[in-house]
């Protein structure tokens, strides 16, 4: 039996597998990825690799065993056919028997565009007939955090959130989650919301790096119009920057508020906070 992750060199994937062998011996632990060399480092400590694209069928035909707990890490490439990408993990999975497949999905309450993959990947999952958990990932502080540049050369946070919420969490602890599900028992089809422990404004999080930072940074909102020309301006294609300003309206009516607890519960310790990312980046 051995627990396999997919994605592994990936930002999330990388945590969970640090996280996994504090836990469970190297060799119970495979890392599924693209580009071997980027996981040469893995295989030095023990950790099983193997080869496969989620583009690819074929290369998943003998990634899985019986009895397998499987991370399924979301292809991070919005725009693409990830649906069909996961369900080719999905299908590979069941046809090895595998005991679990953990899939990280985004929380029941967002409605945004970027969480249609993530529905229908569900409904794949759920009719599969494989014994299942949805990780329902919230926001991580790196989507703010690990680009400080812009907002720290105009002095300025610029959303399309108003005046919404996020309870967003280091992917360090959203790893943590994952490494429960995977090395414990009792998790199968189950659902878990997960989100950070305290929920923070763009108002709160721009006074938190004025005060990090010794400058006056202040929250300038925007509509969502004018968001996506922004994030289209700075390089984004504007069909996912349109995405990702739309994440925003879902902020704003607060959908990235989550108060299950789950994330800290399944963790065992409570989440970081945004305060502790920005330390982080600025230090970075």
């Amino acid at each position: 039996m051995s627990i396999v992750v997919t994605g592994a060199t990936g930002h999330l994937g990388r945590h969970v597998v640090e996280q996994l062998l504090e836990k469970v011996p190297a060799e119970q632990v495979t890392a599924v990825v693209r580009d071997e060399a980027k996981a040469a480092d893995l295989a030095e400590r023990g950790v099983k690799l193997a080869v496969a694209d989620y583009n690819a069928p074929e290369t998943f035909d003998h990634v899985f065993s019986a009895g397998d707990k499987v991370l399924l890490i979301s292809g991070s490439e919005v725009g693409n056919d990830r649906v069909g990408q996961h369900r080719v993990v999905i299908e590979a999975a069941k046809a090895a028997g595998v005991a679990l497949l953990a899939y990280t999905s985004a929380p029941g309450a967002l409605k945004a565009a970027l969480a249609d993959d993530h529905r229908g990947t569900e409904e794949i999952l759920l009719g599969s007939g494989v014994p299942y958990v949805l990780l329902r990932n919230g926001w991580y502080h790196e989507n703010y955090t690990e680009n400080l540049a812009p907002v720290l050369e105009h002095n300025a946070v610029v959303q399309a959130a108003g005046d919404g919420r996020v309870s967003s969490a280091s992917r360090a602890d959203y790893a943590a989650a994952a490494v429960a599900v995977l090395t414990g028992e009792g998790h199968e089809n189950k659902t878990y919301e997960l989100g950070g422990d305290e929920a923070w404004s763009f108002a709160e999080y721009a006074a938190e790096l004025s005060k990090q930072t010794g400058k006056e940074i202040v929250y300038n909102p925007v509509s969502v119009e004018a968001f996506t020309g922004i994030l289209a301006g700075a390089g984004l294609p504007e069909p996912v920057a349109a995405v990702i300003a739309g994440v925003d309206a879902s902020v704003e009516k607060g959908e990235l508020v989550v108060d299950s607890g789950d994330l800290s519960r399944l963790a065992g310790r409570p989440t970081s906070t945004i305060a502790d990312a920005i330390t982080a980046a600025l230090k970075g």
